[in-house]
């Protein structure tokens, strides 16, 4: 197969324009060609007055691919992707702890190799959690146990349904085709930066779901890790509670993918001694815009272009104090959206549908914080440091999970804010004017600040006073690492446990912890194999 790159598409491209193109680039007739798919689209938007898609394809041709590589510099050899599950050889079932994206793919790789895997999650299925966290948004009543963090998907499921990553590892090749294959929208395996949106992600993990009992999987859900049994440091068996009533699962192999706000998971571990680190993390809050102006920003005279559809970015500073600033989980066309999952705690994230076709775009802004700012030589030091500024956001909102909202005018100023301009917040239940100086630290209220007025000098509008400030983000990702071998995946202190994804602290979204999770069910397979 030949893979053909840097080809330059119209925006109102067909099929016959890129298999024109791509012959053209080759120097074949189009009845050479034996099959031709989209490798890689994204959008050059450099020059305001000419924005067009550059693309990469792979394309089959039916006799003479070296001679036609010769010809084209553009062009080069590609295998197509493969992906092999390893074979379960027996022992006792796979437990994965927790659903969310590395959850989901480890359970999935288990199941398809045969092990017959048991999945457990605190919170409900995608479809009631839906509704719960539905009902909180709309009377803020919080259910701790079902939420934006906890349930069947995890915090992903609402949020834009990102996929691009910086792993290089191949297997996110398998995360997306299976993701296809369960529902998710087939331009997620070409766009370079693929979202899926909120409201097809959710039918999509509900089908991989499906496919892990088909083959023999187990999924128990409102079913909450509670202990972990072991014997001369090796697991033997989890404890579990459903339904008020505690009972243990025997197994020897238990993948923990318990996401990164599974704070009384994290206790109970660090209470049995598991090696634990605290490990930097970012802290800030969500800034809001009208998509309509990101929109002209980014793409000028094209904006509203369906095929360009809402406009993203992605941006960061260099600060005085090293620290820096950055933005983190963009979401075009989207909301803020209350990320609470603990009573008289406050925080937020951001979540787009797929159509990405709301009034406004809004991302995280944030500033990186490390152990040394937590104010504690605990490993959950970190988990501590967040959990006090959920508490000011709370507070600060007046209550009944309101959100603290800010004019970036008035927070560069240092005023409280009290009114609105063109920007209105789009998190529920409630909000309240504020000022969030109140309540962030300073170094990191002062690194927001700079950091809003350079990048508006990148992005034309970025500092407009009205828009808007909704906080606090304290969950850009876990405050601890769960140390595990490097080789075998298992957790130093405990033969057997595979600490697993973004809560363990070695992932970083979506798809590296989907990547996460199978690595680890290839590690349960291979040293099952070596017992």
């Amino acid at each position: 197969m030949i893979r053909v790159s840097n080809i330059h598409i119209p925006l109102s491209y067909s099929d016959d324009t890129v298999k024109k193109k791509v012959c053209r680039e080759l120097k074949i007739s189009e009845s050479a060609v034996k099959s031709l798919s989209l490798f890689r689209r994204s959008i050059d938007a450099r020059k305001k007055d000419n924005i067009y898609f550059l693309c990469s394809a792979d394309v089959e041709l039916f006799s003479g691919e070296s001679a036609a590589v010769k010809k084209c510099r553009n062009a080069s050899f590609v295998k197509p992707y493969s992906y092999e599950v390893p074979r379960w050889k027996g022992g006792s079932a796979p437990l994965v702890v927790g659903a969310g994206p590395a959850g989901l793919f480890a359970a999935l790789i288990l199941a398809q190799s045969g092990a017959k895997p048991v999945l457990i999650e605190r919170g409900k299925d995608v479809d009631s959690r839906t509704s719960d966290v539905g009902m909180f948004w709309k009377s803020g009543r919080l259910n701790t146990e079902s939420n934006v963090q906890f349930g069947e998907g995890g915090a992903g499921t609402f949020s834009d349904g990102k996929l691009n990553t910086g792993t290089k590892d191949s297997r996110q090749r398998k995360v997306l085709n299976e993701f296809v294959k369960h529902g998710a929208p087939g331009e997620i395996l070409y766009n370079a930066k693929p979202h899926i949106g909120t409201d097809k992600l959710k039918t999509t993990v509900k089908n991989i779901r499906e496919e892990i009992i088909s083959l023999g999987g187990t999924v128990m859900f409102e079913t909450k890790l509670t202990d972990i049994t072991e014997k001369n440091g090796k697991i033997t068996g989890a404890v579990v509670e459903r339904g008020g009533k505690s009972s243990v699962i025997e197994t020897d192999s238990v993948i923990l993918a318990v996401g990164h706000s599974a704070r009384d998971t994290f206790e109970m571990l660090y209470g049995k001694k598991l090696p634990i680190e605290a490990k930097a993390f970012s802290v800030g809050a969500r800034i809001e815009h009208l998509r309509e102006m990101i929109d002209k920003s980014q793409y000028g005279k094209f904006a509203g272009n369906k095929a360009l559809g809402a406009a993203y970015y992605k941006m960061n500073v260099h600060t005085e104090d090293k620290r820096g600033a950055y933005t983190f989980c963009m979401c075009p066309g989207g909301r803020v959206v209350n990320a609470s999952s603990e009573e008289n705690m406050l925080c937020t994230n951001g979540m787009s549908e797929f159509a990405r076709d709301r009034e406004n775009s809004n991302a995280a802004l944030l500033v990186g914080v490390s152990p040394k700012d937590y104010g504690s030589d605990s490993p959950l030091g970190g988990m501590y440091f967040q959990r006090r500024l959920e508490k000011a956001a709370f507070e600060l909102g007046g209550g009944g999970f309101a959100a603290p909202v800010q004019r970036v005018g008035d927070f560069i100023s240092g005023r409280k804010t009290t009114f609105l301009g063109s920007v209105k917040p789009s998190i529920l239940p409630n909000h309240e004017l504020s000022d969030l100086n109140r309540i962030l630290p300073e170094y990191i209220s002062a690194n927001m600040k700079t950091a809003i007025r350079d990048m508006g000098k990148k992005l034309n509008g970025f500092d407009c006073g009205d828009a808007l400030l909704t906080g606090l983000e304290t969950r850009s990702s876990s405050p601890i690492r769960m140390i595990r071998d490097s080789k075998s995946l298992q957790s130093i202190g405990m033969g057997g446990l595979y600490p697993c994804g973004e809560g363990a602290g070695y992932a970083g979204g979506i798809i590296s912890a989907a990547v996460d999770g199978i690595r680890c069910a290839e590690a349960v397979i291979e040293n099952n194999i070596d017992l």
